[in-house]
């Protein structure tokens, strides 16, 4: 994919990843091998958090369009290789963090997905986005599961 087209997202809002449809890939092994090399590239490309959580949930049988997605982000990754997390010193020594959950975000399962990022001064020093262990019933309670994990 060194020549590939480039995109300006890692993945489409319009797309629902599932389960359902498509056909199953003739060799996991190689989606398996990606999406875990996709996961390292999150420690420092906040970014493709979430794009890379919604394929990692495919893992025990990716399909095609599972795997469709997944160039994706690689498209979207060979045109962004100039960004990336820089630290700094700051004069502001504040710690803040911000929290969000989507309510019901999986058709398959309505568990939420929720997220967090924490900044020390100007500095991004933690972040996650995850599926939540429990079905929220309203979006509310969501955001405050996505809240609680923020804070633990």
């Amino acid at each position: 994919m060194v020549d590939c087209k480039a995109v300006k997202t890692p993945m489409a809002t319009t797309v629902k990843p599932s389960d359902s449809g498509g056909a199953l890939m003739f060799d996991p092994t190689k989606y398996r091998s990606v999406v875990g090399a996709l996961q390292y590239v999150t420690l420092t490309r906040p970014d493709v958090s979430f794009s890379v959580n919604k394929v990692c949930q495919f893992m025990h049988a990716p399909t095609e369009d599972h795997w469709q997605l997944v160039k994706r982000i690689l498209r979207y990754l060979r045109s962004t290789q100039s960004h990336g997390l820089l630290i700094e010193r700051s004069p502001i020594r504040s710690l803040q963090a911000f929290s969000d959950a989507d309510w019901t975000g999986d058709s398959a399962d309505r568990k939420s997905t929720g997220g967090f990022a924490i900044v020390l001064g100007l500095n991004l020093i933690s972040w996650t986005s995850r599926k939540q262990r429990t079905v929220a019933r309203s979006s509310i309670e969501a955001e405050y599961k996505a809240l609680a994990d923020a804070s633990v």
